[in-house]
């Protein structure tokens, strides 16, 4: 664990010395902290729902940027090889750079806690969907860092990493869509709607802790982490 810790923190300092995270943190909070107070002036409402809705989708989309370096650039400069021949197990390399990846998608959530102060401030907000709905988008984000980082283990090149990992996400954001036109197939609407990150996400907003939902949204990050071991593996016998 030692290891991976180190590892971390060499990649939450590369974040923070990288003009490309400051680019993409500025953006998600330029655009939620307008969705936020555009849905708080028309509905007068003490709710951020404003908030959780758009954050879910833009996450989706800025997560591959900020993924797609993690393990593309080592195979890029051949430092991968390097890493993997030192005394360091495969899951300590994947749980070091998940580790960078969370640390940033948390430091941006956590620049939009103003967001709540400011509800609690002048209004009456429920802090139950408040502190669920935080729970909900950072497992949202934690998913979508997972399946980034398998992505960029795949492959050399950061731009082709970015466009699987927003390919494989948007996959299990709309899976209840296909589902819903397979109505006349027994149990496919049921199994793709339960499989939608999206639904999971939806009910920790509304302020229900469904097990079910959080046993879904662990095992996902669980299994994109067990494929990105996998994945890197592989690459011992190239």
């Amino acid at each position: 664990m030692r290891n991976a810790l180190a590892i971390g923190g060499k990649e939450v300092r590369t974040y923070f010395s990288s003009p490309m995270a400051y680019v993409v943190a500025a953006i998600f909070l330029a655009a939620t902290g307008f969705f936020f107070v555009q849905d708080l002036a028309v509905l007068q409402l003490a709710r951020l729902q404003g908030f959780f809705g758009p954050a879910s989708f833009l996450l989706l989309l800025l997560c591959p940027l900020l993924t797609m370096r993690l393990l593309a650039e080592e195979q890029k400069l051949g430092s991968l090889e390097l890493l993997l021949t030192a005394p360091v197990r495969d899951e300590e390399v994947v749980i070091g750079k998940y580790i960078g990846a969370l640390a940033m998608v948390g430091s941006m959530l956590a620049l939009t806690l103003y967001f709540p102060l400011v509800l609690f401030l002048f209004g009456d907000p429920d802090p139950g969907p408040v502190l669920t709905g935080y729970l909900g988008i950072f497992l949202l984000g934690a998913c979508f860092a997972a399946v980034g980082l398998f992505a960029s283990s795949m492959t050399s090149n950061q731009i082709v990493a970015a466009v699987i990992a927003l390919g494989f996400s948007l996959l299990f954001w709309l899976a209840g869509t296909a589902g819903s036109m397979l109505q006349e197939v027994p149990g496919a609407r049921d199994l793709l709607q339960y499989l939608t990150l999206s639904t999971h996400y939806g009910e920790l907003v509304r302020g229900v802790v469904d097990a079910r939902a959080l046993v879904y949204l662990l095992s996902f990050i669980i299994a994109a982490l067990f494929l990105t071991v996998r994945s890197i593996e592989t690459k011992r016998w190239r």
